[in-house]
């Protein structure tokens, strides 16, 4: 067996006590916030990190008293699936082109939704607003998952170009000889072996679209088209001394995103893993 000397010993501990802090800075505070929405009031400003002395679901009652919860968490699940499929499948056909066409302007293209990752989201507020403006289309749902859609299209294009660089040539070359069409080879076949891909893709863009709030503040103002995150916000003087239903609410907007990504997490790592080979 290999002997490992001191420095090797020394390496391993200050790793082991890298990943230990990053543990405890990523998934601490939000074990803390589902371990305070069992408590009361009093417990919480008593002891902030001690253990509740009873589990009791009084604080997510609280909370689905003091506000429709349940109709913001609707809005945020419509929204965010369907911008999430409108703008996956739109990116896919754009990503199979960039993957295995060669036409004018394809690098100029392909440059130009990269510098797009470079532009702040909040230098295209002020135009996007605009442009819902003039449109008629302030204050709806349909504002938004145009919005998200769009802003999601350059990280999910680069994602399904490398799934698709990834695909040898022969299997489609194959489907063509027995007779497919394009439509039927990207759909019956490429989709299907880009499946980790499309995972990956929706998954960023469904986190991303279900956690966003600027432009969730900017383009609505009624309480019917309001999304979870922002309706927190407004909705943060009703739990202001309720700790417990604060941290209750906080936890049900939080989870499903949280559960989401644990769901898919094999499939968004392999997919990153073979972009990072081919493309």
């Amino acid at each position: 067996m290999k002997k490992f000397g001191w420095k090797g010993l020394f390496a391993g501990l200050l790793q082991g006590i890298f990943l230990l802090y990053t543990t405890v800075i990523c998934v601490g505070p939000f074990i803390w916030v589902i371990i305070s929405s069992f408590k009361t009031n009093k417990e919480i400003l008593d002891s902030a990190f001690a253990l509740p002395t009873s589990y009791a679901f009084d604080g997510y009652v609280r909370a689905l008293d003091m506000s429709p919860i349940f109709h913001f968490f609707g809005n945020s699940v419509w929204i965010s699936v369907i911008n999430t499929i409108i703008s996956v499948l739109v990116v896919a056909m754009a990503a199979y082109v960039l993957a295995r066409f060669h036409f004018w302007g394809k690098k100029a293209f392909t440059l130009l939704l990269s510098s797009s990752l470079l532009v702040p989201v909040s230098a295209l507020l002020m135009p996007i607003y605009l442009l819902m403006a003039q449109i008629g289309l302030l204050d709806t749902k349909a504002s938004l998952i145009l919005v998200y859609a769009a802003l999601g299209l350059p990280t999910s294009l680069f994602i399904l170009r490398g799934s698709f660089l990834s695909i040898p040539r022969e299997i489609e070359e194959a489907a063509a000889i027995d007779g497919a069409g394009p439509l039927r080879i990207f759909f019956i076949v490429v989709l299907p072996m880009a499946r980790s891909g499309l995972a990956t893709a929706a998954t960023l863009h469904f986190l991303t679209s279900w956690n966003e709030f600027m432009f969730a503040l900017v383009l609505t103002k009624s309480e019917s088209v309001r999304t979870l995150p922002l309706a927190l916000n407004y909705f943060s003087s009703q739990f202001s001394f309720d700790y417990t239903a604060m941290f209750a609410a906080i936890t049900m907007s939080v989870l499903p995103s949280i559960l989401v990504y644990i769901l898919l997490q094999e499939q968004v790592t392999s997919s990153l893993v073979a972009g990072s080979v081919k493309g």
